[in-house]
């Protein structure tokens, strides 16, 4: 059983918890939000029971009341349920997801051709060091004066991300860089439950406890945080399955293009959230799409015979060229990668729905398949995922000849 049978296993899994816990918090974060959104102001007999607001929904064959109290009810409830859980699993299975993927194959997944590293351990360093910078420089910047002037923080945010997004395409692979943006932003997420949400609604609780007055202040605070995970929600998914997208993430400007997406997000989540308050503009919708379109156009791949570099980390050398030449030329089973492989995971793919390799991962010469040994027996002669539905015709025969052959490394 080889290791990347297992890695895949593990991937498998971490990815099955990771999208499931991400489904529950993040839809109990848009829950939440519109329910405060949409409260309106009650009867005088519920304002006279300390109810700041409620709403009404129809939903599953039922009516459900939802009520906000200004403070605490009466009597508190025997149960109180505290949404937070569903943050914490999320960012652990992310993080163990990456770990499997990118940091436990470094050398494969997260270090580009030609990068700053030298050795796996300092790209996996760099790695963690760049979701812990990320999480500080936002820490710093919720507690300036800014943080109550939102357009001035979005802007300032959002130059943040553009300034760490180039910083990741400058450090890790393509599709290791967008997805370490989108975990950047989700350890963002998830410190503002663990460092303001939750340790705010335990000082109220402490408060309602001893009978005295909440810090209005700190509960204020906890709900500008929740508000920015709001505002995030959009992006921070679009980037969770950025990997599918190279046509994104491996643009030569793939650092502009994520959070170029991430901030139009942002804005159209803006109007759903002034929408839930009764605020109706359709200029933005009308403001985010056209700008989406002109990202399109603006983004198109040139053609081949335009094109004069892809990504200035994937150049081909002469040796390279050489040695691929001569591998295809003696070799059959490099005759097969050739076929089935290198049409997609070459330096300039001459598949034209690719601009440049899939994962960042070059497959053109017989040392790039011995690096890759593993993982192209893992994909193509065990589980037969690739080629990507077979688009390419790979008999079982060649998988046999492909899998004889790479077992000798």
């Amino acid at each position: 059983m080889s290791s990347a049978y297992l890695l895949d296993w593990l991937s498998m899994a971490f990815r099955w918890l990771h999208v499931l816990a991400a489904i529950a918090w993040i839809g109990s974060s848009l829950k939440y939000v519109w329910v405060d959104n949409n409260l309106r102001k009650p009867p005088q007999w519920k304002a006279d029971k300390g109810i700041k607001g409620d709403v009404w929904v129809i939903h599953g064959g039922g009516i459900y009341e939802f009520q906000k109290y200004e403070l605490a009810p009466e009597r508190m409830p025997e149960v109180l349920h505290w949404v937070k859980w569903e943050s914490y699993t999320t960012w652990l299975s992310g993080f163990l997801l990456v770990s499997v993927i990118y940091y436990s194959q470094a050398s494969t997944y997260l270090m580009p051709v030609d990068g700053v590293f030298t050795a796996s351990w300092q790209a996996v360093v760099a790695g963690i060091g760049f979701l812990a910078s990320t999480l500080l420089i936002y820490e710093i910047l919720i507690r300036t004066p800014i943080v109550t002037k939102g357009a001035i923080f979005a802007v300032v945010m959002s130059l943040v991300f553009l300034g760490l997004s180039y910083i990741a395409f400058q450090l890790f692979s393509p599709r290791a860089a967008a997805l370490h943006v989108g975990a950047a932003i989700g350890t963002i997420m998830s410190g503002n439950v663990f460092f303001g949400i939750v340790p705010a609604q335990k000082a109220f609780m402490r408060a309602i406890e001893s009978g005295q007055q909440p810090n209005a202040a700190t509960a204020a605070f906890a709900k500008q945080r929740s508000l920015h995970n709001n505002y995030f929600t959009l992006a921070v998914v679009l980037l969770m399955i950025s990997n599918h997208y190279p046509i994104v993430y491996s643009h030569e400007l793939g650092w502009v293009l994520i959070v170029a997406i991430g901030v139009l997000s942002a804005y159209i989540r803006h109007f759903f959230n002034l929408k839930n308050q009764g605020v109706t503009k359709p200029q933005i919708l009308v403001i985010a799409g056209a700008l989406i379109v002109a990202l399109v156009v603006l983004a198109a791949p040139k053609s081949n015979l335009e094109a004069t570099s892809v990504d200035s980390s994937f150049d081909r050398s002469v040796d390279s060229s050489v040695e691929s030449s001569v591998a295809l030329n003696e070799n059959p089973a490099m005759a097969i990668v050739n076929t089935h492989c290198s049409g997609c995971h070459a330096v300039q793919p001459s598949n034209p729905a690719f601009a440049a390799p899939p994962a960042g991962i070059v497959i053109e010469n017989e040392s790039h398949v011995r690096a890759l040994a593993d993982r192209i027996r893992s994909v193509s002669v065990d589980s037969k995922y690739m080629p990507l539905g077979n688009l390419t015709g790979m008999t079982q025969e060649e998988r046999d000849t492909l899998g004889q052959w790479l077992e000798s490394y």
